[in-house]
């Protein structure tokens, strides 16, 4: 048997036993793929923070909608299918915001002159009104991240509070690096979820 089969066969019992109910079989396919839907990703967007966030997404709209998964096609291309939607999405979205054409604050005016951009317009002050919003949405933030179940939360706050690489995660908990991607995934889809449209 090819390794190419072989890779097949194994996403077909993993398939096979994530559908018979078991959660660890996905955390193995994202342990499997993680690596190769991020490097193809950030080759397509060639941002680092859009390609993390492309390949969450891509293992989450996954991890919904493996059930009803035929196997039309092989696991790794229905996958690949996915990622490759969301980060040409991700890429239009910006591209029609001209994102590509925005200009650091922090480059100087003049080829001549070491005076930047931000020296020159007013720093933006918050309003005691933006206080007032920005506050608000942290205290709902906090509030749905309570609703979380504990390990979802914990992944979550390691990465985006203390900002730990997923392999710092991995070995502060005792995981898988696998088992930590899958958790921040699952906890990202249940905030936005306890979130509504807010975390959009």
């Amino acid at each position: 048997m090819s390794t190419k089969a072989q890779e097949v066969a194994l996403d077909k019992a993993l398939v096979a036993r994530f559908k018979a109910g078991d959660e660890s079989a996905f955390e193995e396919m994202v342990s499997r793929y993680w690596d190769r839907i991020y490097a193809m990703v950030h080759k397509l967007l060639r941002n680092t923070q859009d390609a993390e966030e492309v390949t969450q997404d891509a293992f989450i709209r996954a991890h919904r909608g493996l059930e009803n998964f035929r196997g039309d096609s092989s696991f790794s291309t229905w996958l690949y299918q996915i990622a490759t939607n969301l980060a040409r999405n991700r890429y239009w979205y910006w591209w029609r915001r001209k994102r590509d054409k925005s200009v650091s604050f922090d480059q100087p005016i003049a080829a001549e002159s070491s005076t930047t951009l931000a020296e020159v317009f007013p720093a933006e002050v918050e309003s005691p009104e933006d206080i007032t919003i920005t506050n608000e949405f942290k205290d709902r933030v906090a509030a749905a991240m309570d609703l979380l179940n504990e390990k979802h939360r914990e992944a979550l706050v390691l990465r985006n509070v203390r900002n730990l690489t997923y392999e710092e995660i991995a070995d502060e908990l005792q995981i898988s690096i696998g088992t930590v991607k899958s958790r921040i995934a699952r906890a990202r889809e249940s905030l936005r979820e306890k979130m509504g449209n807010e975390l959009l």
